[in-house]
């Protein structure tokens, strides 16, 4: 019978920063002991952390990183028992991003992040940083607000003005009812009479300005109290869950007053009177008035000033809490478009016209330095040692040889415009295919993959590290349904690209795989399986994978 002996996460406890059970010892690594060992299943048992597998006097610059949640490491059970033993670094994906710290108001919550390196710190951890910017998962709406459009004076503009007192024939329109001037009404001028029941536009013709807000003022009389109902370029006059009414009493000159503005797409200007079935409605005159937005575009010089501010301020609040702890980030993240071309036939970077991206406001070619020099100010100003920093382009795709040449040529801008860009962090989109065909081509994309990396001079880090499982049709085959020997060739995949990286890329380039998952999600992509019973954690064979080929066997 097969033993097993596997993490329990009921006995998992933390105590004074060291994780204690009352069974053996844990993997010791430096100064950090954690109990119990993340999963142990024969033939497996006996195999020490994964990262003490990497010889380090042949590959001193190779690391072994993972990716985690912010909110799961700093629970401190299973995640980072597993994590702090078995990896050199952590990295926490979009958690550590603006869009996940910066509020409208550009506020600043730092509590997670300052709570995760003080405790990477105590116990000898490494962390890899974040994106600094990117288009996606970035504080938008505090962006939105910085570069709103910026309040100025405006005046008020007549629009139109009628006057019926003098006018002896109606000629506008009416949607329904046949209104009419009445000739001395109240013995010495004139007045446009509506009817019971009738539509009518006492004023239009005039040109509508759809950012304006619109004050229609009348005079109005019945000879029975009556309300009437507004409709404003096509915008019925609402007040709370219905039509707003607006009150006439009978026997005097009443003033009636629209606050309105048009509806969205409107195209005309007028202001149509209904809902009066008690009394006859006698109109005097009509005024039209709007007040324009009293807001401009800010202009280029003012949105590049306001953007600064805003790297600036990110970047120093950002190395405030890192307080020179972090030394490798990504600088840049997922920047290529994946249809857009340069007339050199290059992929153009992503630009947008309903968001605030970066390169849409410093540049294209301008804004990787911009970011550059705002993080190394930073990362100086607050204790780092700009000689330890190290700046990635991270990218998708890079598989595809347009998109590799495409970052390759964007990357010699940058450097050319004296960005600090030292690596390329590819992310892998990998999968292990039944269909040796298939399994052909997506081994020679590897291998050349990582000749276009080493034609960069740049250091290389692959991240994304999961590979999923296809049978011969191409359907997916999920970690509760793989078997033992699709497992294991699961595994032998998982070793050759690490064997590849290891061989093919210059030790002085390396700078370390990241795995995206330790355990297996509904893909078998782990190192563990999860027990389905107890939830305990189980080695698999890719955790002996890892080991061999990082030892080199």
């Amino acid at each position: 019978m097969i033993m097993k002996k596997n993490i329990i996460n009921g006995l998992l406890m933390l105590a004074t920063g060291v994780f204690a059970v009352s069974c053996a010892d844990y993997n010791v690594t430096d100064d950090f002991t954690a109990e119990p060992d993340p999963t142990i299943t024969e033939p497996y048992k006996d195999l020490a952390p994964v990262k003490s597998y990497i010889d380090r006097s042949k590959n001193p610059n190779m690391s072994l990183g993972v990716t985690l949640k912010v909110t799961d490491y700093n629970k401190q059970a299973l995640a980072h028992a597993a994590a702090m033993t078995n990896f050199d670094n952590l990295a926490f994906g979009t958690s550590l991003m603006s869009g996940k710290i910066v509020n409208a108001k550009g506020v600043m919550n730092f509590l997670d992040m300052k709570d995760l390196l003080d405790h990477v710190e105590e116990i000898g951890g490494d962390v890899f940083g974040s994106p600094i910017v990117a288009n996606a998962n970035q504080a938008d709406e505090w962006l939105n607000t910085l570069t709103a459009p910026i309040e100025i004076a405006v005046d008020p503009i007549q629009d139109k003005y009628v006057d019926y007192t003098t006018m002896e024939t109606f000629t506008g329109t009416a949607k329904k009812g046949k209104p009419s001037i009445v000739k001395n009404y109240d013995g010495t001028e004139n007045a446009l009479k509506l009817p019971k029941r009738s539509k009518v536009y006492i004023v239009e013709d005039f040109d509508i300005d759809l950012l304006g807000t619109y004050t229609v003022t009348f005079y109005a009389k019945v000879d029975k109290d009556e309300t009437v109902v507004c409709t404003f370029s096509d915008n019925k006059i609402q007040e709370g869950k219905g039509d707003k009414l607006y009150e006439l009493k009978k026997g005097k000159w009443v003033k009636v007053v629209v606050e309105a503005t048009p509806a969205e797409g409107a195209t005309a200007g007028y202001l149509m009177v209904e809902g009066n079935l008690n009394s006859d409605v006698y109109i005097k005159n009509v005024s039209v008035v709007h007040t324009p937005d009293n807001h401009r575009p800010q202009t280029a010089q003012e949105l590049n000033d306001t953007l600064n501010y805003a790297l600036n301020a990110w970047c120093d609040g950002l190395m405030k809490i890192n307080a020179g702890r972090i030394k490798s980030f990504d600088l840049i993240d997922e920047a290529l478009d994946t249809k857009a071309e340069l007339e050199n036939g290059m992929l153009d970077l992503k630009h947008s016209t309903e968001k605030i991206f970066w390169q849409d406001v410093f540049g294209s070619e301008n804004y990787a330095k911009a970011v550059s020099d705002a993080a190394i100010k930073a990362f100086t100003n607050r204790n780092g040692d700009p000689a330890q920093l190290k700046f990635f382009i991270s990218e998708t795709g890079l598989a595809d040889q347009k998109r590799f040449e495409s970052l390759k040529y964007w990357i010699g801008v940058w450097d050319a415009k004296g960005a600090k860009i030292d690596g390329i962090n590819a992310k892998l989109n990998l999968s292990y295919s039944e269909d040796a065909a298939t399994q052909a081509e997506t081994v020679a994309a590897f291998d050349k993959l990582l000749e276009n990396l080493v034609s960069t001079g740049k250091l290389i880090r692959l991240s994304n590290f999961d590979i999923t499982y296809k049978d011969a049709t191409g359907a997916n085959v999920s970690a509760k349904d793989i078997t033992e020997e699709q497992r294991q060739k699961l595994a032998d995949f998982y070793a050759y690209v690490i064997k590849s990286y290891m061989s093919k890329i210059p030790s002085d380039k390396q700078a370390g795989l990241c795995k995206g998952n330790m355990v297996d999600t509904s893909d078998p992509v782990g190192l563990w399986s999860v027990d389905s019973n107890s939830k305990d954690w189980v080695r698999t064979a890719t955790y002996k994978a890892f080991c061999d080929a990082l030892s080199g066997n």
